[in-house]
């Protein structure tokens, strides 16, 4: 579990903040100028920064989530590969997300119909959409739906067989976050997902986090995917300076994507190219071999 702790100021008007993670002994810190906002929601604390040098941070329940210097790797790494290895991608669900980043990038694919969005803090969207509105600029698109509403629940009511991606754009396993990395609700995500679908979960670090990520996919394992990859990318702000998010293909290998379409997408992207996908499914070492025993 991690934990904010201000540090002395540096002038009457800015001061270090630094997420610490015990368990590891280390600490990341921002230099900050002001507190722009914070709202405690029935499920959260919500708070803004503005950063010296990263733009502005959000931190909920003491948990840097994004600044708006480098979110833009993890939201295209969480939605690009995904999309761009199903042949057809058309109704899309994410669970969480509510900065929606992740929902801006998915919209980004044409053939893309539908996408629900389902997180349990409507406060996280309106923050987003006053702090981080970049981010928000795609949310009135007619084939977006945003719902504020328990993403576990949602999905064990959901019908069989009626997505073709699902997304888990997830805080830290605690607090709300928690059960979107349970065995019941990747189990739902498996049931619901279409012949040829595909789950992308965020898993944590594999530096700070390894059982975590062992946990994700031992679970999908057990709920039936044909096959799983922990894609490796730098992610500044979160523990370890990196992050994995995992995708697992419910019937087929996650051996290739389409690659022409990749390399011509139609859209701008800041991380995410044809190279980056193909090399970020072939993890580490350490990484692979703590999955292979699995």
């Amino acid at each position: 579990m991690t934990r904010l702790t201000p540090s002395l100021p540096t002038t009457q008007n800015s001061a270090w903040i630094s997420e610490t993670i015990p368990h590891m002994g280390a600490a990341f810190s921002l230099k900050t100028t002001q507190k722009l906002d914070e709202i405690q929601s029935p499920f959260q604390n919500i708070a803004i920064y503005a950063t010296e040098h990263w733009g502005n941070l959000m931190v909920i329940d003491d948990a840097f989530m994004l600044t708006s210097l480098e979110n833009f790797v993890y939201h295209e790494m969480l939605s690009h590969p995904a999309l761009f290895t199903h042949p057809t991608p058309k109704d899309v669900v994410i669970i969480g997300g509510g900065d929606c980043g992740t929902l801006s990038e998915v919209l980004k694919h044409p053939g893309v119909e539908n996408v629900t969005q389902i997180d349990i803090d409507e406060q996280v969207t309106r923050m987003a959409e006053k702090w981080f509105p970049e981010l928000c600029a795609r949310n009135a698109d007619p084939r977006a739906e945003l719902r504020f509403d328990d993403g576990i629940k949602f999905m064990r009511e959901a019908a069989d067989a009626s997505a073709d991606i699902i997304i888990v754009d997830s805080t830290d396993p605690i607090g709300p976050g928690e059960g979107l990395f349970g065995a019941a609700f990747i189990a739902d995500c498996y049931r619901v997902l279409r012949t040829g679908g595909i789950m992308v979960s965020q898993s944590e670090s594999p530096f700070y986090h390894m059982d975590v990520l062992q946990n994700v996919h031992r679970a999908m394992l057990h709920a039936g995917f044909a096959d799983r990859r922990a894609l490796l990318f730098p992610q500044p702000v979160y523990p370890g300076g990196s992050i994995t998010c995992t995708l697992a293909r419910k019937d087929a290998n996650l051996n290739s994507f389409r690659t022409d379409d990749a390399l011509n997408k139609t859209f701008p992207t800041r991380y995410y190219n044809a190279g980056t996908h193909q090399g970020a499914l072939t993890p580490p070492e350490f990484v692979r071999e703590a999955l292979s025993i699995i």
